[in-house]
């Protein structure tokens, strides 16, 4: 039988979006040939997005619905997810879909395969994949923030920060009892540690189109990702990451990038 997959939704004030989310993942789930469960989270919404998905139909795929009572960051959103998830491998993907669920097996089959233990998309290996760009002040942000990422924490990756990611559970379960950060930088601690306990991580291209409504500001949230960059490092030189060698840094464990 195929290995089952817990899809993560981390939700926040998404009411306008969640109905329609949930409909999306739910068609294309009931026609994988994959058993499937789907994990929303509310993380502390203050509108109509934890009753949107208590009244979703009950048919196809179980939507199970966990809430935060107050708003902890989207990292934590995950983590709480992950921590639930039931399937032998995790997927999590943001509720805009800008990545489109049926792009999920370009992740998952690659783990199920027993080849990489994580697989994340990206939007910056192959720009033919892109089918709605990000302001070109957005995308200058994005290319300095990676710098920033290469430098800092040492990550060979194009785009860490596409919300659509996949673990093997039991190989990640590690990463996610260690995680630190809840903001949005949380993608770049999870595979820093990753690749500091050298699991094996694939990088491939997915179909991506930017949704003007996105929750990521740059004048917000981009002076709280740096500083959670420097926390990850200080983190790291401190040996807060139990099991990690904190100090001098040792070499990454090689990464991977697919074009296809």
């Amino acid at each position: 039988m195929p290995e089952s997959v817990s899809i993560v939704v981390p939700a926040y004030n998404e009411a306008a979006h969640i109905g329609r989310c949930l409909e999306s993942i739910g068609a294309f789930a009931a026609a994988w040939d994959r058993p499937v469960e789907i994990i929303v989270v509310d993380d502390g919404s203050a509108d109509a997005t934890a009753a949107i998905v208590e009244s979703f139909p009950a048919q196809g795929p179980a939507v199970r619905l966990l809430r935060h009572e107050r708003n902890l960051g989207k990292g934590a959103a995950v983590r709480t997810g992950f921590r639930a998830a039931g399937g032998e491998i995790v997927l999590f993907t943001d509720v805009d879909l800008s990545a489109p669920i049926t792009e999920a097996p370009r992740l998952v089959d690659p783990i199920a395969a027993g080849r990489y233990d994580i697989v994340i998309g990206s939007r910056a290996i192959d720009p033919s994949h892109v089918k709605l760009h990000q302001s070109l002040f957005r995308r200058a942000a994005g290319r300095v923030f990676n710098r920033l990422v290469r430098l800092t924490a040492g990550l060979d990756f194009h785009d860490t920060q596409c919300g659509f990611k996949a673990f093997r559970r039991t190989a990640a379960a590690g990463l996610f009892e260690r995680q630190r950060v809840g903001g949005f930088a949380f993608d770049v601690e999870l595979l820093f540690l990753a690749s500091r306990s050298g699991l094996r991580i694939l990088e491939v291209p997915v179909e991506w189109s930017h949704h003007q409504d996105s929750r990521v500001s740059l004048v917000h949230h981009t002076p709280g990702m740096l500083a959670d960059l420097c926390r990850i490092r200080w983190h790291y030189w401190r040996g807060t990451y139990g099991g990690l060698a904190g100090g001098a840094d040792r070499d990454l464990p090689a990464t991977c990038s697919q074009r296809t």
